[in-house]
């Protein structure tokens, strides 16, 4: 063979599997994709347990841990299971063990733990596993005491030294009992915990009565039952819908008291921490957003693991609608998400609905009682097999002893001499001396007598459905009373909770909230400052202000007719120089803000163009939640918004109110407020008469408007000077809506602002 040869040899025979890169990785993914699916995060619906789980309580088993023995350092515990059964990480060990010790998390604990194990404030805040100490609890009897019966399918271990269950042989449907959560590759499981009696009735009705629907079911599983207690407000049309489906979402609230002019918290939504509430009480307090709340006090101890006490700010606060918003705004009321999805008995992940997922346990059940039986039939009928060899041998115990003395192989000569098995040979041969008494013979007959009617009884039963059926419900209902208890989770069906408007939450104080030149807005407490005299940015200046109270909206009108709101309670405070609105709105591109309105909705407002037009608006006509604003006022081309104050009087308005109205070239009409419309939106009617033909469009325009009532002066404003128009003086200026008005005194024809001044 020449050298080419043998490396084509070579080639054609390469023990190098060659893949695709796409198909190599499709595998891998899919491979560690079921690895996470069956081995890490979903439950089996057997034992309702996962891998780690399983591996934790057989390893304790195995230490001797159960619930009459002393307690083990955790550490022993995880090391027996990292070295034995488990080789992943040591925290993630711990902390499956941690879960199943804790009471707030588990609704029937499996592992009885002393030392610090968490919280319900903090769940991870347990103390490292050298300080910890745990040992079985009563309940896991439930999930072991079948273990060595055949019942279950063995395993090696990861490094092939050692044996361990597949499954633990539960005799109470621990997935339902103590419910599981966990995330896998495309799927996830969250399965609530039950009250162990009503799933226990459950059980044996569908046991009886194979043909029992979802929703008979339900006449005896409630709901849930968390271990935290609570109420569960999920109507009972939506709970049974979970049931049927596997799927849905569940509502829980905490539980309240009251207890003299306090309200007292009892109770928390599963998986809800107290201090984290009182958290978001209090973040809603120091925001000024509950002001119906005085105090919050954590009196949570060892004897009372939840009270919080929340006191109101006086006794004539509605205490049902203060708790409506605080289970609306907190974490007092919370969803949780049902998934039933679980591990089959076909090894598959899917998700079942109540009665499938039942009826599959019970045919683990059932198959696990029938391999009991039989593993015990087979160890009574080797007993009675070896019985009747050592009667055999008491029959004739001088032929036997002689036979034992002088034969070189006795075993092989008392099996030929007695027709006896191999088996019941040895056992003869492995008798005492003192076991050859007349007795011995007694005790052995009173044996062969009780094992021969437990062989019938197991082979009745075995044989017999029915039987079989009645012998699994009297040990359903044994456990349920031995491990039973009452339901902790309350079921309510109470309407949804609403959060309090917030009118309602901030309380009712005077503020002055002030709009700069350059776009900036504050509020001032009270009435009584100054707005022109606060402090402005460099280059900014007062534009304009509005008298209101804090439970009230400020409106802001731009220079292209739109109106914008903000809650006066949110403006930052006068103390400092504001904030820009554009920060908190979305005026269009080059808009500018002309003014603030503020007061009760119902307040009549002039807006009016400076090209001569204008109409009265009710207040709450011009509210609006987008930032983008509301359009209220058309607005020409080049043209420019006049904002005068509100005229309060919404009873009978316009009533005998007038409108002043000056231009710019210092004329002054005073009209009936009547004379103009009432409108929402819009471009309104002529207020005052503009000479097309004496100026060109544009450069005669109204300069300023007010609003008076009878009997109110009127103040003018031109360069830091005032002059004060008294009712007799305004006779002379009246005239019809659409005038030109009257000239002003000379001196006095560039007016900047116009004021209603009401009389003394």
């Amino acid at each position: 063979m020449t050298a080419s040869d043998n490396m084509q040899t070579r080639l054609e025979f390469d023990p190098v599997e060659k893949l695709a890169l796409r198909t190599f990785t499709e595998k891998a993914y899919l491979d560690y994709s079921m690895y996470v699916i069956l081995d890490r995060a979903l439950p089996y619906i057997g034992d309702g347990l996962k891998p780690v789980q399983r591996r934790i309580i057989y390893a304790m088993s195995e230490l001797g841990l159960r619930v009459t023995s002393k307690h083990k350092k955790s550490a022993r515990t995880v090391g027996d299971v990292l070295g034995k059964f488990h080789p992943h990480g040591d925290s993630a060990c711990y902390e499956a063990m941690v879960h199943m010790a804790q009471d707030f998390a588990y609704r029937y604990p499996i592992i009885d733990g002393q030392g610090n194990w968490g919280s319900t404030d903090d769940p991870k805040s347990f103390a490292a596993m050298r300080y910890t100490e745990a040992r079985l609890t009563a309940y896991a009897a439930t999930l072991l005491d079948e273990l060595e019966q055949g019942t279950v399918e063995w395993t090696p271990n990861f490094d092939g030294t050692l044996l361990e269950p597949v499954l633990l042989p539960a005799q109470l449907p621990n997935l339902l009992l103590n419910g599981a959560s966990g995330i896998a590759v495309g799927m996830s499981t969250d399965i609530p915990p039950h009250n162990l009696r009503e799933v226990v009735s459950a059980v044996v009705r569908l046991l009886e009565e194979p043909e029992t629907t979802a929703k008979q079911l339900c006449q005896h599983i409630k709901g849930p039952d968390f271990p935290t207690g609570g109420e569960l407000v999920t109507p009972r049309k939506e709970l049974n819908e979970i049931y049927a489906t596997g799927n849905g979402t569940l509502r829980l609230r905490a539980t309240w008291e009251r207890e003299d002019n306090d309200i007292i918290i009892t109770n928390l939504p599963f998986q809800v921490s107290g201090s984290k509430v009182l958290e978001q009480i209090e973040a809603q307090r120091q925001a000024k957003k509950l002001p119906l709340v005085d105090d919050l006090r954590d009196e949570s101890d060892h004897e009372n693991p939840v009270r919080l006490v929340i006191t109101p700010k006086s006794g004539k606060v509605d205490v049902d609608a203060l708790m409506g918003h605080l289970f609306a705004t907190t974490d007092l009321e919370r969803t949780l998400r049902v998934n039933m999805n679980c591990i089959g008995l076909d090894g598959r992940p899917a998700v079942r609905d109540i009665k499938t997922l039942l009826a599959e346990w019970l045919r683990f059940r059932t198959d696990t009682v029938k391999r009991r039986l039989q593993d015990r039939l087979a160890k009574v009928e080797d007993r009675l097999h070896i019985l009747d060899g050592l009667l055999i041998a008491f029959l004739n115990i001088d032929e036997v002893i002689r036979i034992i003395r002088r034969e070189d192989k006795p075993k092989e000569v008392l099996m030929q001499r007695f027709e006896i098995s191999e088996v019941q040979a040895e056992a003869i041969l492995n008798l005492r001396l003192r076991q050859l008494a007349k007795l011995e013979e007694i005790e052995i007959r009173g044996e062969q007598k009780a094992l021969a009617e437990e062989r019938d009884w197991l082979n009745q039963v075995l044989k017999s459905a029915a039987k079989l059926r009645k012998l699994i419900r009297d040990e359903l209902l044994e456990l349920a009373e031995k491990h039973g208890d009452k339901r902790r989770t309350a079921i309510v069906e109470r309407e949804a909770a609403q959060a309090l408007d917030e009118t309602v939450l901030v309380s009712s104080e005077p503020v002055t909230v002030v709009l700069s030149v350059g776009g900036w807005v504050r509020a001032a407490k009270g009435h009584e400052i100054d707005p022109v005299g606060l402090s402005y940015k460099s280059g900014d200046a007062y534009l304009s202000s509005a008298p209101g109270k804090s439970t009230q909206t400020a409106v802001f009108i731009d220079n292209s007719g739109r109106a914008y709101c903000l809650p006066a309670h949110s403006l930052p405070s006068a103390r400092g120089q504001g904030e820009p609105l554009t920060g908190r709105l979305n005026p269009a591109a080059g808009a500018g803000f002309r003014g603030v309105l503020i007061g009760e909705p119902s307040q009549h407002w002039l807006l009016a163009t400076d090209a001569g037009y204008g109409f009265f608006v009710q207040l709450g006509e011009l509210h609006s939640r987008n930032r983008a604003g509301k359009a209220c006022l058309r607005v020409p081309e080049g043209g420019d918004v006049l904002i005068p104050a509100p005229h309060a009087a919404a009873a009978g308005f316009p009533g005998k109110a007038l409108v002043a109205a000056v231009n710019s070239e210092g004329r002054l009409l005073v009209f009936p407020a009547a004379d103009l419309p009432e409108l929402a939106r819009g471009k309104g009617n002529k207020i005052f008469g503009i000479a097309t033909r004496k100026f060109k469009a544009g450069e005669e325009k109204l300069a300023c408007v007010a609003v008076l009532d009878a009997g109110d002066s009127l103040l003018l404003f031109s360069n830091q000077r005032s002059m004060t128009l008294k009712p007799a003086d305004l006779a002379g200026y009246k005239g019809a809506r659409g005038q030109r008005g009257s000239l002003l005194p000379r001196g006095w024809r560039k007016v900047d602002r116009i004021v209603a001044a009401p009389a003394a």
